[in-house]
């Protein structure tokens, strides 16, 4: 795993992805389609983030899959976002090194080996 791509559903300004370690889809191209983010996220060992399911659904029937991380929470506040994606983040990145899929919500975490 090489890093993050945090899709443009989400906002770039949170302190857990201000690590370095994150790219953001607004800085590879905002009009860049599902299919190219994830060969771009698959041929660079990236992990997608996003709240689309789309990409969830994808993992399924793509071999390889990229990595994904789905936040499926909701619309939230910023501030409240942000308290959220802080309290689970670092649990999230050890889930995903051994997981193809992750769904962070509010009633927990579910893995998909």
């Amino acid at each position: 795993m090489n890093g993050f791509l945090i899709d443009n559903n989400l906002p770039d300004c949170l302190a857990c992805w201000q690590t370095g370690d994150c790219v953001f889809v607004k800085n590879v191209g905002p009009a860049s389609s599902d299919s190219m983010l994830w060969e771009l996220a698959r041929e660079r060992d990236w992990v997608i983030v996003t709240k689309d399911s789309d990409f969830s659904h994808r993992i399924t029937v793509s071999q390889p899959p990229p990595r994904v991380i789905h936040v499926h929470v909701g619309n939230l506040r910023l501030r409240q976002l942000e308290k959220f994606m802080n309290a689970n983040w670092k649990a999230v990145c050890t889930a995903i090194k051994t997981h193809k899929l992750v769904t962070l919500s509010p009633y927990g975490m579910d893995c998909v080996p």
